[in-house]
């Protein structure tokens, strides 16, 4: 792969200021145990999730506790990486995973309890900050009508090594027959929030995220986007599993997410629930 990697350090601290995601997004935080109020600790499980999930699921844990009294701690990062972690011993309680295919590795390996379930179809977009050269078209024709003049200088995706959305934006760009003529000019992510950081920090004409970080509202604001079809790449099935040190409140938020109210929030943020067309 010819791609650039997105390493100065100064376009990085830009990047990360877009979006009011942080640093957390991109790299994983643990925070296993958690002050309350009155100073006692508290043991919330950490819950691995894809980075995609950042708005939607923030949202959904935040009314878990209002309904449940329980509290849970996001980790927000790359699917691929998430899995590599917990092979090493991470001391996650439940993964959400971007694609199901890492699910089913970890299952077959003995990692989770069993093979878990779909809690959602996440969907891919092309975005571009207000004032680029490039107009958000889901067909990409505008893309290869900048791309061929020359006008396209970087362009944001996940790594395709090891982030699901990373892989489905190339295999959209392959679709349209885009991806040799794109890939000299990639600035890589390590996962799909920060590539959406760097597609709208301004130092590039656009990229390809996930609709539900499109759907955020510092992203609505700092530009636009537009549906890729879903039939140019494979599903973005993703699928859920408590691991095997899960505890009670893991247990919880697992059933939780499938209540009408949590769906109902992921329908917000541009989810297919995993029974829906």
């Amino acid at each position: 792969m010819t791609a650039r990697s997105a390493t100065p350090q100064a376009y990085a601290r830009r990047a990360l200021l877009i979006l009011g995601l942080g640093a957390g997004a991109a790299v994983v935080a643990l925070a296993i145990r958690r002050p309350r109020a009155n100073g006692h600790p508290t043991d919330a499980p950490v819950i691995a999730a894809a980075s995609d999930l950042n708005f939607a699921l923030t949202e959904v844990a935040a009314a878990f506790t209002a309904d449940t009294g329980q509290e849970v701690t996001l980790s927000f990062g790359s699917t691929g990486n998430f899995a590599a972690q917990i092979r090493q011993g991470a001391p996650f309680e439940l993964f959400m995973a971007a694609d199901q295919r890492f699910i089913a590795d970890l299952n077959r390996e003995g990692f989770t309890r069993d093979a878990g379930d779909l809690y959602a179809e996440g969907r891919i977009v092309l975005i571009a900050p207000h004032g680029s050269v490039l107009r958000a078209d889901g067909m990409m024709d505008d893309l290869a009508a900048q791309l061929k003049a020359g006008r396209i200088t970087r362009f944001a995706i996940a790594n395709p090594e090891h982030a699901p959305y990373g892989l489905r934006a190339e295999e959209a760009l392959r679709h349209r027959g885009l991806w040799d003529q794109v890939q000299p000019h990639l600035v890589l992510g390590e996962n799909v929030s920060q590539a959406a950081q760097f597609a709208l920090s301004g130092d590039a004409e656009g990229g390809i995220i996930a609709c539900s970080l499109a759907l955020g509202p510092e992203a609505q604001s700092q530009g636009q986007f537009a549906l890729i079809p879903r039939d140019w790449h494979e599903p973005l099935l993703q699928r859920m599993a408590l691991l095997r040190n899960a505890g009670p409140v893991a247990e919880a938020f697992y059933a939780y997410m499938k209540t009408p109210k949590a769906r109902e929030i992921m329908k917000k943020f541009g989810f297919a629930p995993p029974d829906e067309d």
